[in-house]
């Protein structure tokens, strides 16, 4: 059979944009009500209906989810917040925006996701709160790390940036642990252009959450009097976070048939590590059966990576490392080399296109192209 060619390079990510969102968002601007209304409270209803998130509050970025929770929760000066240094470096600004102190724990090599053996050796009586980072989408050691957490009194909150839709143990990413942090940005899986949702599972937390992503105003409950000022009475810090309709219009949009291309990525995905199984050079991740991934990214070890790029590249196929470990800046203290798995990790995990607008032809094409060899 011939190799098949393609006009243009594949990417490694592309941004999916429903048929629909132009109508949605083109009626939004039509209305010229374009802050926090109705259209975010109906996205995060069926956030919750039918990605079960728990609480669901649509925020700017995922940044900001990350950082409402590190106030929300308490994280101060000096406090400990334990991660691993496998994520963006968004996930440890959060901590040190309020103040607190990233300790990292290394990572599991064989899917990038913190290793709990390692987290119980990092608490001290400093130490407020776990950070579980669900690498590429797929879910951490929940119950292990929700497990160290009673025993030592401690916070959990997921980074669940790569991670809508996932399922840990039958349960939604986003209904499991005390705070759990979304993105949609533009080219995450679900994108309102740029966007966030923070997830939590107390009702009573939930509501401090709402109130804090604007200002710390209690919008439900602070009528305008007839001077034309809100009545309310401030409390504690907030901040202007809270999502737009517009981006909101578009997240309906792309909440459509999100499921039916939930199933389609499983089957690229299926389909790279039936190609890709026990071809020389390439170690895929392991995943365990009793969860399921988002999965945002393609990723596997490789040996020569730079080759195996370099090779790539010539037959017009993107590929690339995501995200060393963010520990190496200055400002989060420096490379740990006692992080031995994250060290292996830096040195040969690439990712391959997986994306809406992937072909299983382009997929067949990536994998014999990996075939050839590097």
């Amino acid at each position: 059979m011939a190799t098949p060619t393609f006009a243009a390079a594949i990417p490694i990510f592309n941004t999916f944009v429903h048929p629909s969102a132009q109508a949605r968002v083109a009626e939004v601007l039509t209305t010229t009500f374009l802050s926090e209304g109705k259209l975010v409270r109906e996205f995060e209803a069926r956030l919750a209906s039918e990605l079960g998130m728990a609480h669901p509050a649509a925020l700017n970025s995922g940044t900001s989810a990350l950082h409402l929770a590190m106030a929300v929760a308490g994280i101060g000066p000096g406090d400990e917040v334990i991660l691993a240094p496998q994520t963006f470096i968004a996930s440890a600004i959060a901590i040190v925006q309020e103040g607190g102190v990233p300790v990292f724990a290394d990572i599991q090599y064989d899917n990038g996701n913190i290793d709990p053996a390692s987290i119980e050796g990092k608490i001290t009586s400093r130490t407020k709160a776990i950070m579980a980072v669900h690498w590429g989408g797929y879910p951490c050691d929940l119950d292990e790390i929700h497990a160290l957490a009673r025993k030592h009194n401690l916070v959990v909150i997921e980074d669940a940036a790569h991670a809508p839709g996932a399922t840990y143990k039958g349960r939604a990413i986003g209904s499991i642990s005390d705070y759990t942090c979304f993105s949609f940005q533009a080219i995450k899986h679900l994108t309102t252009g740029d966007g966030g949702a923070l997830c939590c599972t107390d009702p009573a937390v939930a509501q401090q959450i709402f109130r804090r992503r604007w200002f710390g105003i209690d919008r439900a409950h602070s009528p305008v009097s007839e001077i034309g000022e809100r009545v309310y009475d401030l409390t504690d810090v907030g901040y202007k976070y809270h999502m737009s309709d517009y981006a909101a219009a578009l997240g309906l949009a792309n909440l459509e048939e999100f499921q039916e291309r939930m199933r389609f990525r499983r089957q690229l995905v299926r389909q790279y590590e039936e190609g890709l199984w026990g071809v020389a050079g390439v170690t895929l991740f392991n995943h365990q059966n009793d969860r399921e991934s988002a999965h945002w990214l393609f990723g596997f070890h490789v040996d020569n990576r730079l080759e195996f790029i370099r090779a790539l590249k010539a037959a017009g196929i993107a590929s690339s490392v995501i995200h060393d470990g963010i520990d190496k800046n200055t400002l989060f203290g420096g490379k740990r080399e006692e992080l031995v798995n994250q060290r292996r990790f830096d040195e040969t995990q690439i990712h391959v296109p997986l994306h809406d607008a992937l072909t299983p032809e382009q997929v067949e094409y990536i994998i014999n192209t990996i075939k050839k060899g590097w």
